[in-house]
């Protein structure tokens, strides 16, 4: 009975220090819009990086918006104009798969980076080539890719389209061709003449002046071992967060960048910036992403 009771108290002490040991129940990781939290009498502007806690209560203006992260690290995206207790939040149990990423993402300070993008947000230029075209992908030590799809971004300030993006084998013979208008090119690797491919390289040239041009981007289909244990893990975070949301790509950049998937990852941040365009914030995080990763400058 004695080491029944031993137990019970030992187990309460822990759980209390759980629970009084988490001191918010939610994080702000984006807002935009009126929105207002109040924590005791007063309303205040809410701002991205805010604590919510359990007794504060949320105002979401019209057409706003806001990005949570739960004290378990699970994301929730609010949109609906309301007062809401934070209480009252609903929040779909996670794994634990999820929180290594969620540290990293609340860490990741992208308005401190903001001013520094702005004064020198340009894509990193290969002076030594001194290519017209400078394409957003990353260097030739993080070529390999998992998904099929393959999104590819150049700068076109100093060359109009159209454009013309090739694809060469190992031996740079052309294997396809495609013509867009576009600063932008999504790449089929699931396309019968490059599925056959180990790997590739990708250059794109102006239609006008094909001397105008980029440096050549080696980009490589994962070998099946690898590619088998990048799935096994990835379906346990798609299991808590298979919904399409702006907040459940940011997870899904960080867990490709996490495994030196950087073009999967590039990939995960267009998508999160086009579901919520009107959120300043992923850009901020896409951004901060391609400077740390040496894309941009």
């Amino acid at each position: 009975m004695k080491t029944r009771k031993l137990s019970l108290v030992i187990a309460f002490v822990l759980i209390s220090a759980v629970v009084f040991g988490q001191d918010y129940a939610f994080k702000v990781l984006a807002s935009k819009g009126s929105n207002e939290v109040k924590s005791g009498d007063t309303w205040q502007p809410l701002k991205t990086g805010t604590s919510l806690k359990v007794t504060d209560e949320l105002k979401i203006g019209e057409n706003a918006y806001l990005g949570l992260i739960s004290a378990s690290g699970t994301p929730v995206e609010l949109r609906k104009a309301e007062t809401k207790k934070v209480a009252d939040i609903e929040v779909k149990k996670g794994g634990s798969a999820l929180n290594k990423y969620t540290d990293f993402i609340l860490s990741s300070n992208a308005e401190t980076k903001k001013n520094k993008l702005g004064a020198t947000g340009a894509v990193v230029r290969d002076v030594k080539e001194n290519k017209a075209i400078v394409v957003i992908l990353p260097a030739k030590d993080f070529p390999y890719v998992y998904n099929k799809s393959v999104i590819i971004n150049w700068d076109g300030q100093h060359v109009q389209g159209p454009y013309v993006v090739t694809v060469k084998d190992m031996f740079e013979e052309p294997i396809s061709k495609f013509e867009t208008p576009e600063i932008s090119f999504t790449l089929d690797m699931a396309d019968p003449k490059l599925a056959s491919q180990t790997a590739i390289f990708v250059e794109v040239n102006s239609k006008a002046d094909p001397k105008l041009g980029s440096s050549r981007y080696y980009i490589k289909p994962m070998p099946a071992v690898e590619r088998e244990n990048v799935k096994k893990q990835l379906d346990e975070i798609l299991g808590d967060i298979s919904e399409e949301t702006a907040l459940n790509k940011i997870y899904l950049a960080r867990f490709f960048e996490e495994n030196n998937l950087l073009i999967d990852a590039i990939g995960e941040y267009e998508k999160a910036v086009k579901l919520a365009p009107d959120v300043p914030t992923y850009k901020e995080y896409y951004d901060d992403f391609l400077y740390r990763r040496g894309m941009k400058k």
